[in-house]
């Protein structure tokens, strides 16, 4: 066993992703069980809901598990460009029997200045707490080391990388271009280097003091070993989980995920507002599609897509559906969790 590992108290250098809106109690608690690292993304959740996945996955497992929070900028209003982007849209709320919103809502909240969540962290004390989309402020990493909490931040480039170890976190989610979901960029106006994970791991492992935590692409254990040659503490998947049937994946989500369509993601901000990875979908055509608007802000881009998804799948379409997922989604593996979890430490040691 690895330092890296034993500080954290599992056996298995396999990380659960967080995956907002995808991982439960049962994923998470199932993962951490069989020796890695569970994950909870609250990214979405209101601070109810998130004490209360806490709680359930507490119920399940009594080993170290990670919650995952988002640590975004606040949207900058814009009313004429919010309405350019639902005037783009219109021609597909008119196909689903709907009119588009007046405006859109700022429907996620950022974890920086929420003290509400913030409080119940420190409170719940999980074994990690993680931030994605940049990280808070060091007295809020030294209050979350001081109640005996780690901390990982997600990081695209070196110069994220070098303000995650400036921030005093304890270690680096070093996310690849071929990564499902949303980017971790602190700041999406900045240009993205579009770094594969492996370039992003050895750059970072060779100019950072941190432990480095590969994530992107990986989805067996042949994959694990190479993201640990090249000098990662550990490895984060997520696509690999979404058919467990332990995720929150619904049955569309995974059909899709099952066919030929998983072998078509494209990384763009037209279903939120922010850089994300998933499997083509109308939305993502139209709304990529040649002359359009800016999108709007993330995350009321974001609302605009839900509603729109909302209205569809009351006509039993599912075509505006955010499937998240990276490049390596062909590799999925349809299992329940801990045995996906044997099976992944059996490759890793082969």
């Amino acid at each position: 066993m690895t330092p890296f590992l034993e500080r954290l108290g599992i056996r298995l250098p396999i990380i659960q992703a967080p995956m907002a809106g995808v991982s439960t109690p049962r994923l998470a608690a199932a993962v951490s069980n069989a020796g890695g690292l569970g994950s909870l993304g609250i990214g979405a959740s209101t601070n109810a809901q998130a004490r209360a996945a806490i709680d359930a996955t507490r119920s399940l497992t009594d080993r170290p598990f990670n919650v995952n929070v988002f640590c975004h900028a606040s949207a900058r209003r814009d009313t004429a460009a919010e309405s350019a982007w639902l005037a783009h849209l219109a021609p597909l709320f008119a196909e689903v029997g709907m009119e588009p919103p007046a405006e859109l809502t700022e429907i996620y909240k950022t974890s920086v200045d929420d003290d509400e969540t913030f409080d119940m962290l420190l409170e719940q004390r999980p074994a990690v707490v993680s931030f994605h989309f940049g990280v808070p402020g060091r007295e809020r990493v030294h209050a979350l080391h001081k109640a005996g909490i780690r901390t990982f931040a997600t990081a695209t480039s070196l110069r994220e990388a070098k303000m995650i170890e400036e921030a005093g976190v304890d270690a680096i989610v070093a996310q690849g271009l071929e990564a499902g979901g949303h980017r971790g960029n602190f700041d999406p106006a900045m240009t993205d280097e579009h770094l594969s994970t492996a370039v992003l791991v050895r750059l970072l492992v060779r100019n950072t003091r941190l432990p480095v935590l590969a994530a992107g692409g990986i989805m067996d254990g042949q994959g694990i070993r190479a993201a640990l040659a090249l000098g990662a503490s550990a490895a984060q998947l997520g696509t690999a989980f979404v058919l467990c049937p332990e995720s929150a994946a619904d049955e569309h989500y995974r059909a899709n995920l099952k066919s030929e369509r998983a072998s078509e993601t494209r990384l763009t901000s037209v279903l939120s507002g922010r850089p994300a990875r998933g499997i083509v979908n109308r939305l993502i055509q139209h709304g990529d599609a040649a002359g359009r608007p800016d999108v709007a802000a993330y995350p009321l881009a974001y609302d605009a897509a839900k509603r729109l998804h909302a209205a569809a799948m009351k006509n039993g379409d599912h075509a505006f559906a955010a499937h998240w997922a990276g490049q390596g989604a062909p590799l999925a593996r349809e299992m329940p969790a801990d045995r996906l979890m044997s099976i992944l430490a059996r490759e890793l040691a082969e």
